[in-house]
Parts: C-alpha cells; structure tokens; sequence
C-alpha cells in the first residue's frame, strides 16, 4: 500500500509542472497590451491553459529572441524586426501571418483642444514645436512610423530638436498622461486605450509604410498549445477581438 501511495505522489509530481508548461508564451508588441490579454483570456475560457504574454518593444522583443530567451510566438508591430528574426533562421516561416492593422495618430491630454493640421507642412511644424514632443525611439516600430511621417510631410528638420524620446509607444503614452508632453505620437489604438488622451490628429496613411502586426512560432517551442493559439489569433474570432480595440483585421 505504501509503494502505491509513493507512486501515486511521484504521478502527481510530475503531472503539475507538465500541465503548467502547456501555457504558451508570447512575446508582444507593447502596443498590444489590452487586446493581446483580451485574446489570451478568451482562450482560457476555452479551457486551455492561459498563454503567459511579456509586453514590450519589437525590436527589444527581437533582440530577446535572437539572444535565445525561451518563448513560444513573437508578434511584432512591424515586418521589419519579424524580417530580422525571420532572416536568422528563428521563426517557423510556414507560421508567418500579418493579421492586424493599425494607424498612427497624435495624442494629446484629454480635455485639451489642439488640433493638428496636416498641411502646409509650416502650421503642422508650428504646433508640433509648441512644446516637447513624445515618441519612441528609432528602433521601435512607432518611432520609425513617426520619424517617416515627420519626414514624408516635410517638418522633420523642425521638429526633432523638440522629440522627447520614450522606449516604446506606451512609455510615449505616459509621457502624454502624466503631462509631460503636450502632445505625443502613438497608434490609434493606444490613444483609444487610455482614458486620459484624445486623438489630435491622424497622419496620412500615405505618409508612413502601412503599420501591420505579423505574427509567428519561434523554432525553439516545443509546447504544443503554441500553434493552436497562433491557430486562434489568426482566426476569424480571435481578430474580431482585435477589432474591438482599435486595430483592423488583414
């Protein structure tokens, strides 16, 4: 009877850490934080174990994986950093899907009513000087957006004596919270996400490369929830769930 008591308490030790490693996990965008959460809670419900999600730059996001940071799917907010991983042998490539969209906008404090002209490039340049500037810096994928934007529409010069440089769009978005900058370039889908920002102005979808979310499996999973998640984010309903914060479905 002891014998089996013991093999009974050895199953069981074993059984907890595997049931626990099922939960995949995910390196996203810090620009996903609400909606990618929202995604990983439906699953749940599903009766899957929970995916365990780090928010953060794409580009610190790429470097993590290329340093070998155990993870199971990497979703980035541009194709430039999944190219880099991509281009480095690090992705299943047959698991490689742009499923979202976004736009890029400026914030400013809610209850303020600034307006950004787009054009001429001298009143937008005059209302984007007017104080500190927040964007994220060059390797973000929102601060490449902006950057562009800035010089597509001829103000750069300008303007970037003004940036106030943050390490990724949400840390841009504090910046605008917290009033330490009166206006700040994020994604439309941050500005909805925070109730103490309003949308000033929205940059021409033309001024920018289009702002798209790939997703993909890391060669290094071996959990097998990896690819059912991937599966469902992809999917009609686990876009329809992006949708509802902002980003539109590709």
């Amino acid at each position: 009877m002891k014998s089996l008591t013991l093999s009974a308490i050895a199953t069981f030790a074993f059984a907890v850490p595997a049931t626990a490693q099922q939960a995949p996990l995910v390196l996203a965008a810090a620009s996903l934080q609400e909606s990618m959460t929202a995604a990983a809670d439906a699953w749940a419900k599903q009766g899957h174990p929970k995916p365990t999600i780090s928010f953060a730059a794409s580009s610190a996001l790429a470097r993590q994986i290329e340093a070998g940071a155990p993870a199971d799917l990497f979703v980035s907010a541009d194709e430039d950093w999944m190219n880099d991983v991509a281009q480095k042998n690090l992705i299943v490539a047959t698991t490689r899907v742009t499923f979202l969209g976004n736009r890029l906008v400026v914030a400013a404090p809610a209850g303020t009513k600034v307006r950004i002209p787009v054009r001429p490039p001298a009143a937008l340049a005059k209302v984007l000087t007017a104080g500190p500037l927040a964007m994220a810096d060059t390797p973000v994928p929102a601060g490449k957006y902006g950057q562009q934007a800035l010089e597509k529409l001829g103000v750069w010069a300008q303007v970037a004596p003004e940036i106030v440089r943050a390490e990724n769009v949400r840390a841009t978005l504090a910046l605008v919270e917290r009033g330490a900058a009166p206006l700040g370039i994020v994604y439309a889908t941050d500005a909805k996400a925070s109730a103490k920002v309003r949308i000033a102005g929205v940059f021409p979808e033309s001024s920018h490369p289009p702002i798209t979310y790939p997703v993909a499996r890391l060669k290094t999973s071996t959990n097998p929830q990896a690819e059912a998640f991937r599966r469902f984010l992809v999917s009609r309903a686990g876009k329809a769930i992006f949708v509802r914060y902002g980003f539109s479905a590709r």
